[in-house]
């Protein structure tokens, strides 16, 4: 699919009011998305893990105003408090998406919105919280015009989603998702995320992810700017290659149930994520000193018990504990008596793989 077949036809409908609640998870890159060009497209493709228990829940309210406004009409509320400061980035949203979605400026929305996640724990919400809104905003659309398939819902919520935050392409469907080209991928693609096309091993499922808090602060550098750092970085264009090679691997990978290699890529994409950050100008240390703590102990852990445990890494300080189902009982015992004391405030999310973004049924009494 192109750009083109995004923008809408004349809607079937017309549609005064209503109100619709999204769920959408966040997700954790295996091989990782980092450096970007114009209209969000990813410099290198990606792929990752759906979660279950780090989500975003979004109700959109609308009313149809009288006249189209000039100004995107909209009140912002998270968990039950109104976010003046929010909504820059939900303008900057919308001005993206706005010829894709050309309703917008004749509604008048209410978001209001909640994490799963306590705010500020260092869990990124923009994967979440932006796949939310445009899963929202498909509903409206999907009532404006109700010949909208499954498949095509699905795909321009993820184009949608993108364009407010990359990562959150990623976050539509599940259990494992790519976003990006690539050529040993069938139907992927850089506008949109795309469910993980070939075979899994069981090894796979329910995989879990317990997510450290080692540093709940706001980041260091945002997103936009690290990403923006790749242009001109001396190592970009090798990154980008170990990035569609890595890719190349899974698929073996994933479908002989390889932890041992598993283990190695996933490592090795969160360490090079890092030192792009170290080696760009301006540079950047992401990781605390409790962060190469806990990488030590599970290293150590690793060893002295055979375990298939391993880390990934987002930008910032906090880790994610990946580990099959299987070794859960002894893996999170560790966890507990060794990694939790280098938690701010001794916290942690257990989460694990999920399937996806879905619509709340809100009863109505």
């Amino acid at each position: 699919m192109t750009i083109q077949n995004f923008i809408p036809s004349e809607y079937v409908n017309e549609i005064t009011k209503g109100e619709v609640t999204w769920k959408s998870p966040s997700n954790i890159a295996l091989v990782k998305y980092w450096g970007k060009e114009a209209n969000q497209i990813p410099a290198n493709p990606s792929i990752s893990f759906t979660l279950n228990t780090c989500a975003t829940t979004t109700k959109l309210t609308y009313e149809k105003l009288k006249n189209t406004a000039k100004d995107f009409s909209f009140d912002l509320y998270f968990e039950g408090k109104l976010k003046e400061d929010f909504k820059p980035k939900i303008i900057t949203f919308f001005e993206r998406i706005e010829a894709y979605s050309p309703f917008l400026k004749d509604y008048h929305f209410i978001i209001e919105t909640s994490n799963s996640f306590p705010h500020s724990s260092g869990i990124a919400s923009s994967a979440s919280g932006l796949s939310a809104l445009a899963l929202a905003l498909m509903s409206l659309e999907k009532e404006l015009n109700p010949n909208i398939t499954e498949e095509y819902f699905n795909k321009k919520a993820s184009f949608l989603a993108r364009l407010g935050s990359g990562s959150a392409a990623r976050s539509i469907e599940g259990d494992v998702v790519q976003w990006g080209k690539h050529k040993e991928t069938k139907n992927s693609s850089n506008l949109y995320a795309i469910k993980y096309p070939y075979e899994v091993d069981k090894t796979f499922k329910n995989y879990q992810d317990t997510i450290l808090l080692v540093d709940k602060g706001q980041k260091e550098v945002s997103s936009t700017v690290g990403h923006n750092l790749m242009h001109n970085h001396p190592f970009a264009k090798e990154r980008f290659k170990q990035a569609h090679k890595n890719l190349d691997t899974l698929k073996r990978v994933f479908k002989t149930g390889d932890l041992k290699k598993f283990i190695e890529i996933v490592e090795s994409e969160a360490l090079t994520l890092h030192a792009m950050m170290l080696t760009s100008l301006p540079y950047f240390v992401l990781m605390k000193p409790n962060t190469l703590e806990i990488i030590n102990k599970i290293w150590a852990f690793r060893k002295r018990t055979n375990k298939n445990v391993c880390f990934t890494l987002d930008a910032g300080a906090n880790v994610h504990v990946l580990y099959p189902e299987f070794e859960k009982e002894e893996t999170l015992q560790f966890i507990k008596d060794e990694l939790v004391a280098y938690c701010q405030n001794g916290q942690y999310i257990c989460d694990q793989i999920g399937f996806g973004a879905a619509q709340l049924i809100v009863k109505k009494e």
